[in-house]
């Protein structure tokens, strides 16, 4: 069956996703366009097309012992020098954020895997750009703010056009994988990922 490249990442719903992917691409980051706003569970991981199943029953366990939690973000941050990414900081939330990322990694799991730095959700704004650029997102967005409540998470799939797209949606307290988190605006996927530390 050949292998698949995951992720999970829990999308920014609307307004505020389609806003921040609005900005990101004013700034001239060339992938805004398929990377509709997030914030990583797991960053991009191949396995065998054949663990999928097995997959998808690890992330229902992790979803039916989690609960919805508020997540509000607040500013900016960068990761520069070491890795050319601006963000939008994670101010309320991270702390379930980091739960979950460890339960959907646990090495007993099918998707256990180290991550290249320690985990720090944010929200991506700008990846890989002219640096005036990226200190444009840096202070045109420094007084962002954004608050909603998280139902749940998603698994995503990369295609051949490293596009990412939505496979099953995972709402807390339950196994069902068919209840949708919100879409953002214009487009049939909902995440996808940047090399940056924690949250590649």
């Amino acid at each position: 069956m050949g292998t698949v490249t995951l992720g999970v990442s829990i999308a920014v719903p609307e307004p505020y996703g389609s806003f921040l992917q609005k900005r990101r691409e004013g700034f001239g980051d060339p992938h805004a366009h398929g990377i509709p706003t997030h914030v990583t569970l797991l960053p991009p991981t191949e396995v065998d097309a054949s663990s999928l199943p097995a997959i998808e029953r690890h992330l229902a366990e992790v979803a039916a012992a989690g609960r919805p939690f508020r997540m509000r973000l607040s500013g900016t941050g960068t990761f520069r020098p070491l890795s050319p990414v601006v963000y939008v900081n994670v101010v309320e939330g991270s702390a379930s954020c980091a739960w979950l990322q460890k339960r959907v990694r646990d090495g007993s799991g099918p998707v256990a895997r180290e991550l290249q730095f320690p985990y720090h959700p944010h929200v991506t704004v700008a990846h890989g750009i002219a640096e005036e650029a990226m200190d444009r997102a840096f202070t045109e967005l420094a007084d962002y703010e954004a608050e909603w409540t998280i139902e749940g998470f998603a698994l995503y799939e990369q295609g051949e056009d490293g596009i990412w797209r939505l496979e099953r949606d995972f709402p807390f307290g339950s196994d069902d994988v068919t209840a949708a988190v919100p879409r953002q605006e214009g487009t049939g996927i909902r995440s996808s990922w940047t090399g940056s530390p924690g949250c590649p």
